[in-house]
């Protein structure tokens, strides 16, 4: 089903930019980046008759998996873009200002003109995988600052001059 609305994102850790293109009129609002402002989305998107939306936004890890798992439980199309296109897509667009209202309006237009590829959400069983290597490597990185801690700290005080 083609969707009638674009919907570009300029995601952080507490909140996101958002900016809708519907019937060639730009929309923004700031919403919290937790399930509240998920919810809070759809319904000003719903409200704006955006039934069915391609949201785009930047692969930032951790702090988009919440939104792209939801607006794409929901119903919508999603699309993940390397932040790399989406700076030279703002490049040839000749744009200056950089602010994170300008950047979800950047990112609506180059899912307009370059009409990227769906994301599809990995099995939850590989998700899973993904975040207990995460645990592991964060575990691991723990041990070797303390491993360093330990041995910096039993040096001879001359060395340490």
């Amino acid at each position: 089903m083609q969707a009638n609305a674009i919907l570009g994102v300029d995601i952080a850790k507490e909140k996101f930019d958002a900016c809708l293109l519907i019937d060639n009129k730009e929309r923004h609002k700031v919403f919290h980046n937790n399930q509240e402002g998920f919810e809070k989305l759809v319904a000003w998107c719903n409200g704006h008759g955006a039934d069915l939306i391609h949201i785009c936004l930047e692969a930032t890890g951790c702090y988009s998996e919440d939104i792209v798992n939801f607006m794409y439980d929901f119903g919508h199309n999603v699309s993940v873009i390397n932040p790399a296109q989406i700076k030279a897509f703002g490049k040839s667009e000749l744009l200056r200002n950089k602010t994170d209202k300008s950047d979800a309006a950047k990112i609506a237009r180059f899912c307009i003109a370059n009409k990227p590829h769906s994301w599809k959400p990995a099995p939850q069983e590989v998700r899973r995988l993904r975040d207990l290597y995460r645990c592991l490597q964060a575990l691991k990185d723990d041990k070797l600052q303390q491993m360093n801690r330990l041995e910096n700290k039993n040096m001879d005080f001359s060395c340490k001059q």
